[in-house]
């Protein structure tokens, strides 16, 4: 049976379940309800179609509720430096609404758009414009299961990148290698093939640096400017030929002048990239790691890594992403044991997820953009300081443990293992306030209370039992299926704090007779947290 076959086993929970941590940020115990019974063909193609459903949503609005354009669109206005950083904010909020919402139609379209994110970087501490900022995220989402060709080259010309790469400054008389070095290095062949090989030439990134020479990015940070936008100024560009070397069959770019010459040339360039025999394999590889595992052997290289390349890259296909992203998310060894529970949640796995799921709303933000605010605050806040900030990486290459040695293991160390505690733990209690009638957090005693038939029927009526708590809390929450002796470890030492579970069966009819007992009710609400608390806390709860 090949890596790449198709999975052929009806997805039960867990494989639903897993297939929905790595295509969203984390999925709903709904969402895992739905895909259940589906093929791995059915659950794909699902998470493709409903990509359709968030192409156009709702715009960032203005979440100030002292403001008195509160709840109106800012994009369509003029620029306004003093709400700059607000409105980057606000952006960043709307995405991130975006990843959590629970619409009932679950896509990969945002955890797509995080890799091409993660893969394009493009930083708003350098570009410091919330408008080219919003222009690079939509580009990225209403393209991420488009063609890498349209990717590479449009991002080229895109003015938040033409800011953060130097673009802006690179002419004939100052030329500036940044991106011609960044576009081979990081966007497309890669600096160094699967075995260490180089592979290009610090003379290809001068060449490269030449191709690109005369486009500019306008009106930024313009006061009261309506538009802006990327363009070629035909007299600053390079009009000599530009020598590539072996790597690239010492393929020649003739060098062309006046008004479509930048084009002409960038579309060669491209071209001539994408023939690169390490591209496909450098792109599919990164896709891999991002959605299945970040080890990336031998045996993965050659069965799994190369055809997907050689399918990537062939004419038929010529570099669309969905067929390649369908092939390896409905394959064997997407599925494949070792490959479950086989990374580190990202501080956006864990918040986010944690948020959809335990089924907490995300207000409209049309209609409630105050809500809306407080809750994006907490959420992205809380990436923030574990080391994630999503349209403001650190480094050209991403957020550090997507490129370091031992990859999404990065995300965890001694601050952030602490931070991710103390929030898990906060989830057990709602303590926020949203909005008047929604607290942040989990009713424990209200969702053990709904599995309990006839509540105060408490003699015709038996209990619910310390097992089919556990099983409730338990329901989905681990990547990774929990030994027996794990589970009577939670029950037993954890719940029960080793009395007998048949106490919890005395101790809940207690609480049934006499609800309005403060002592009946916090004695089992004790039970509860201790048991979420240490769940959450749980290694298996970090991965996914």
């Amino acid at each position: 049976m090949g890596l790449l076959d198709t999975y052929t086993s009806t997805l039960n929970a867990g494989s639903a379940a897993h297939l929905l941590r790595r295509a969203t940020f984390g999925p709903t115990n709904q969402e895992i309800s739905d895909f259940t019974g589906k093929s791995a063909t059915q659950a794909v193609d699902l998470l493709f179609a409903n990509a359709s459903f968030r192409m156009s949503p709702p715009p960032p609005v203005e979440m100030d509720i002292n403001r008195s354009d509160q709840g109106q669109p800012f994009l369509d206005k003029p620029y306004v430096e003093e709400r700059n950083f607000k409105y980057h904010r606000y952006i960043q909020y709307w995405w991130i609404g975006l990843m959590a919402e629970q619409n009932g139609h679950p896509s990969i379209l945002e955890k797509l758009s995080a890799f091409w994110q993660n893969h394009f970087v493009v930083s708003y501490s350098m570009v410091e414009d919330y408008r080219f900022t919003d222009r690079y995220l939509r580009f990225l989402r209403n393209n991420a299961l488009g063609n890498f060709r349209t990717l590479a080259t449009e991002i080229t010309k895109d003015p938040a990148m033409l800011i953060f790469q130097n673009g802006n400054e690179n002419s004939k008389d100052h030329p500036n290698e940044n991106y011609g070095r960044e576009l081979q290095e990081l966007f497309t062949v890669g600096q160094k093939d699967f075995y260490g090989n180089h592979n290009y030439t610090e003379n290809d990134v001068k060449a490269a640096a030449m191709v690109l020479t005369g486009w500019q990015a306008l009106n930024r940070k313009k006061v009261g400017s309506t538009s802006f936008s990327s363009v070629f100024t035909a007299a600053r560009h390079d009009t000599t030929d530009k020598q590539f070397s072996s790597f690239y069959n010492n393929k020649v770019i003739a060098g062309r002048s006046g008004a479509t010459a930048g084009d002409e040339e960038l579309n060669e360039l491209i071209t001539m990239l994408l023939s690169h025999k390490e591209t496909s394999k450098f792109i599919v590889r990164k896709l891999y790691r991002w959605f299945v595992n970040s080890n990336v052997t031998q045996e993965i290289e050659d069965e799994v890594i190369i055809p997907l390349a050689n399918l990537f890259a062939s004419p038929a296909n010529n570099f669309e992403i969905k067929p390649v992203l369908k092939k390896m998310l409905t394959s064997n060894i997407f599925y494949d044991r070792r490959n479950v529970g086989a990374m580190i949640k990202s501080p956006a796995e864990f918040m986010i997820g944690m948020n959809r799921f335990f089924n907490q709303p995300v207000p409209d933000i049309t209609t409630e953009y105050g809500p809306f605010r407080k809750l994006m605050d907490y959420l992205q806040w809380n990436m923030s300081v574990m080391q994630l900030d999503f349209l403001d990486q650190p480094l050209v290459f991403g957020f550090v443990p997507y490129y370091q040695t031992g990859y999404s293991k990065n995300w965890i160390n001694g601050t952030t293992i602490g931070i991710r505690g103390a929030r898990s733990d906060m989830m057990m209690d709602p303590w926020m306030e949203i909005k008047p009638g929604y607290l942040l957090g989990v009713d424990l005693m209200k969702r053990v209370k709904a599995m309990q038939a006839n509540f105060s029927d408490v003699a015709g009526t038996p209990a619910i039992t310390c097992e089919e708590v556990f099983a409730e809390l338990s329901k989905n929450l681990f990547a990774i299926e929990l030994t027996q002796n794990k589970k009577d470890f939670l029950m037993d030492t954890i719940m029960m704090g080793s009395l007998a579970r048949s106490n919890w069966t005395r101790d809940w009819n207690e609480y049934r007779t006499n609800p309005t007992s403060t002592f009946n009710s916090n004695r089992m609400w004790w039970r509860l947290l201790r048991l979420m608390q240490y769940m959450l806390r749980m290694a298996e709860y970090q991965l996914f």
